[in-house]
């Protein structure tokens, strides 16, 4: 089974500090239309983008797993995965309009998951490493000076089927996945170990954010989780 090629250059030194700008250029241009959108008030545009985005990324998540699921069980079928998908898009499309905020909650966690999996299997290490350092060290300025920041003061209540909402917690859709980016890459190129070691380090950088949001009211959710699940995680390997 062949999977999509997500970064357009090569896992060279230089080829990798393009990947990780790619990245960061993606996310930031995708936070400035939301914040464009937010502040034209076009909130039935955002419901749209919204439902459209989750709802693309859910059908083509969902086939690529599927399909993956059957090849282990060696059957070889089209129309399941397809069959699948559709009805999984269609949940998730049906949960967003609706505006289902408990289930849209599961659907972010969901799909962060699903999405950090695929992209952890899927880029090679030092595209992943620098990928994750630069999302870190961008979260920093977008949650501070940049758009995200912006889109947090100003309406995130908008952005239900893109946030996981607890109370008066929020974390974005992308936290989630570069968390699960970092874990699965860890399991899929340097064993379990160190897997474990980096969700350790990513729940400890966690918890840290958690005590300084208390105190300031608005945190970046990547730059602890991240620096020491890596830590951790190539710590162990060292073993």
């Amino acid at each position: 089974m062949a999977f999509p090629d997500v970064t357009p250059f090569p896992d060279t030194p230089t080829g990798s500090i393009g990947n990780a700008f790619y990245f960061v250029v993606l996310v930031a241009a995708g936070a400035t239309f939301l914040l464009l959108l937010l502040r034209l008030k076009s909130y039935r545009l955002i419901l749209i983008f919204t439902g459209f985005a989750l709802t693309v990324v859910s059908f083509t998540l969902s086939t690529l797993y599927l399909s993956a699921a059957l090849l282990l069980l060696n059957t070889s079928s089209l129309e399941a995965p397809l069959l699948g998908s559709a009805l999984i898009a269609c949940l998730v499309c049906y949960a967003v309009f609706r505006e289902q905020r408990k289930f849209l909650n599961s659907i972010v966690v969901f799909l962060g998951g699903a999405t950090g999996a695929f992209l952890g299997w899927i880029i090679p290490t030092l595209s992943a490493i620098l990928i994750l350092c630069f999302m870190a060290a961008y979260d920093i300025f977008t949650v501070y000076y940049g758009p995200v920041g912006k889109i947090a003061r100003e309406g995130i209540e908008r952005f239900s089927g893109l946030v996981f909402s607890f109370e008066d917690f929020q974390m974005g859709l992308g936290d989630l996945t570069f968390y699960s980016m970092l874990s699965c890459h860890m399991l899929f190129n340097l064993g379990a170990f160190s897997c474990i070691a980096s969700i350790i380090g990513i729940l400890a950088g966690c918890l840290l954010s958690f005590k300084t949001l208390e105190r300031r009211g608005i945190f970046p959710g990547l730059p602890f989780p991240l620096s020491l699940g890596l830590l951790f995680g190539f710590l162990v390997s060292l073993i």
